[in-house]
């Protein structure tokens, strides 16, 4: 399947399953592909034929992303080495969900939840380790007894009930003895930041430092069609910093985004010194920026109609 068909198929999941999706972000370099959101998610998807082109630098993107976007990354793919992707199996690159098209239909379209996770030797899934801890007691049996039941040890059995995954083979047997569904599914759209942020790391890289004066706090976004993240009180602003060759013909899409997103939009330009619209993106000369009070100036130019 081409790399085009494959993200016209995730689009269209994403649209029967109710997600509002942005328009494709297609320069280079880039850390994604579209970004999508219903009432209660955001998801910043990256769409590629096979899940081990997906480098640690990349990742590291992703996840700096969906941090100040509040969001949860999601990698799509066929393939991950020399097989096709399982259907309801999730793969894991860097810490970031990575699943094939099929899954996504299920967990979004069909509710059906993937049960199933990848890892070196196999296919494993998540036990309910406190219910599993509870049936094990109310039917009298020790850990040992459990263990000689499934032919593991007895710390394995503690390990279960601690939340260690084990194989589908050893998780139907245990449903087997106690009758009872016990396998967690995994929540795909559920996410905690992988990577460690180091504190000033990020906002030294941001040109256009001079904003923390007034009160605003920048991010760096990197791989992105804005370079930064800004943030004042309760409000969000997606960014473009640079040239107006470079900065304008993203303006558009910064916009679309934001709208998804619930953020606002703005593209400073180094060679401009005035400021004006184009759709919901603020457009403003840096010079201009420069002579704002406070942010609430700033918030104020950018919700002029």
């Amino acid at each position: 399947m081409t790399q085009d068909r494959l993200l016209q198929m995730v689009i269209s999941v994403l649209l029967m399953s109710g997600f509002r999706v942005s328009e494709r972000f297609s320069m280079r370099p880039r850390s994604f592909d579209l970004i999508a959101s219903d009432r209660n998610t955001i998801l910043v998807i990256k769409v590629v034929s096979h899940i081990d082109s997906i480098s640690e630098e990349i990742a590291h993107d992703l996840d700096h992303i969906s941090r100040y976007l509040k969001a949860s990354p999601l990698i799509i793919g066929e393939r991950a080495r020399d097989a096709e992707l399982e259907r309801g199996a999730v793969y894991v690159r860097y810490g970031i969900y990575a699943i094939n098209v099929s899954t996504l239909y299920d967990a979004l379209v069909e509710s059906i939840p993937p049960l199933v996770y990848a890892s070196p030797g196999g296919l494993y899934v998540n036990i309910n380790g406190e219910v599993l801890r509870e049936l094990r007691e109310s039917r009298n049996l020790s850990l040992g007894d459990l263990g000689t039941m499934l032919g593991v040890s007895r710390r394995t059995i503690s390990k279960y009930e601690g939340g260690m995954g084990t194989t589908l083979e050893i998780a139907l047997k245990i449903e087997e003895i106690f009758d009872c569904g016990l396998v967690s599914a995994i929540d795909l759209v559920s996410y905690e930041p992988h990577f460690r942020e180091e504190a000033g790391d990020q906002e030294e890289e941001v040109p256009m430092g001079f904003l923390e004066r007034i009160g605003i706090k920048l991010h760096a976004m990197h791989r992105a069609p804005f370079q930064a993240l800004i943030e004042f009180s309760d409000q969000s602003i997606l960014t473009g910093y640079g040239t107006t060759q470079r900065v304008v013909k993203r303006a558009a899409l910064i916009g679309n985004i934001s709208q998804i997103t619930g953020m606002h939009a703005m593209c400073v330009l180094t060679d401009y010194y005035k400021q004006k619209k184009i759709g919901k993106t603020l457009v403003i000369g840096e010079d201009r920026l420069q002579a704002l009070e406070d942010g609430e100036e700033l918030i104020d130019l950018i919700n002029e109609s």
